[in-house]
C-alpha cells in the first residue's frame, strides 16, 4: 500500500489539537501496553461493545474487548498453555516479562468484558459454560480488582490458554494524544458451551456481526481497519491462520505542513 491510499483528510478538531501540540513543544506521553481482542465465531461474526458515553477515552465508539495491561497481569505470573512467554517475547516483539503480560491482559479482559474465558485445566481443555452466578461474582472482583488474574485461575486450577490467541495487529496512539497506548490485537475464537454477555461496566450496548458490516459502525481507525483486514478472510479458520507480524507498532501522524493537512498511516 503507498503513501497515497494510507492518506485520509483530518478532521478540524483534530488539525488544531495536533498544530497546538507541536507548537507547544511538548514531550509525548509514555505509551502504555494494552491488549484487545477480536472474538470471532462462524460467519466469520466478530463481537464488539460500544464504550458508554461516560467513559473517558473513545466514549459512544465500538471496539473489541480489551484495555491497559494491570500491573498485576506482569508482577504476579499465571499458569500458563501453550507457546511459552520465551516464545511470545519474539512473536510480540517484547522482552518475556511483558509478553506475559499481555498475553495475560488479553486473556483478562476478554472476560471481563464478554464473559468469555479462554483458559482451562490444561492445553488441551477449555473451560466449558462460565455465566453461573459464581463465575459472575468472580468476573465483578477483577474489574473491582479486589482480585488478581493469576489467583482467580489458581483458585480454580486453571491456566492461560495463549495458543487460543492468534497476533493480528498492533497500534500507536499518535504522539499528539494525551492518553497514548502500544495496543496489541489479538484474534480467538469463542469456545464451545460459552456464551458471550451483556455484561454492562464500560459498554452500553453489545453487538456480533460480519466485520465488513460492522467496520461502518463508529470507531476508532484501529478498529476499523482490523475489521476491514478480517473481512478479506472467507472463514474464521482462514483468519486464524494469518498471522501478522507485530513487531514494530503502526502510528498514525497528522502531516499539518501539507496542503490540505492529511492523516497518514504506515
Amino acid at each position: 500500500m503507498d503513501e497515497l491510499t494510507r492518506s485520509f483528510p483530518v478532521p478540524a478538531s483534530l488539525l488544531k489539537h495536533a498544530r497546538e501540540f507541536y507548537a507547544s513543544g511538548a514531550t509525548p506521553a509514555t505509551p502504555k501496553l494494552a491488549s484487545t481482542v477480536l472474538l470471532l465465531r462462524p460467519g466469520p461474526e466478530v463481537y464488539m461493545i460500544r464504550r458508554a458515553s461516560t467513559m473517558a477515552f473513545a466514549a459512544g465508539m465500538h471496539a473489541f474487548p480489551g484495555g491497559t495491561v494491570d500491573p498485576r497481569d506482569a508482577a504476579v505470573q499465571p499458569g500458563w498453555a501453550g507457546p511459552t512467554p520465551a516464545e511470545w517475547a519474539v512473536r510480540l516483539g517484547l522482552d518475556e516479562a511483558y509478553a506475559r503480560a499481555v498475553v495475560s491482559a488479553a486473556v483478562r479482559e476478554v472476560f471481563e468484558e464478554s464473559g468469555v474465558l479462554l483458559a482451562g485445566p490444561d492445553v488441551s481443555t477449555v473451560v466449558g459454560d462460565v455465566s453461573g452466578a459464581e463465575w459472575e461474582a468472580a468476573r465483578v472482583a477483577l474489574i473491582a480488582h479486589e482480585i488478581g488474574f493469576a489467583e482467580f485461575l489458581a483458585d480454580r486450577d486453571l491456566v492461560v490458554r495463549s495458543d487460543l490467541l492468534t497476533p493480528w495487529a498492533r497500534w500507536l496512539t499518535p504522539e499528539i494524544e494525551p492518553r497514548r497506548y502500544d495496543t496489541y490485537f489479538f484474534l480467538a475464537r469463542l469456545p464451545e458451551r460459552q456464551v458471550t454477555r451483556d455484561v454492562g461496566g464500560e459498554a452500553d450496548h453489545v453487538v456480533w456481526g460480519h466485520p465488513g458490516e460492522l467496520a461502518d459502525l463508529p470507531m476508532l481507525p484501529p478498529t476499523q481497519a482490523a475489521l476491514r483486514r478480517l473481512a478479506g478472510y472467507p472463514d474464521m479458520d482462514a483468519a486464524m491462520l494469518a498471522e501478522c507480524d507485530v513487531t514494530t507498532a503502526v502510528m498514525p501522524r497528522i502531516v499539518v505542513d501539507d496542503e490540505p493537512p492529511r492523516l497518514v498511516i504506515g
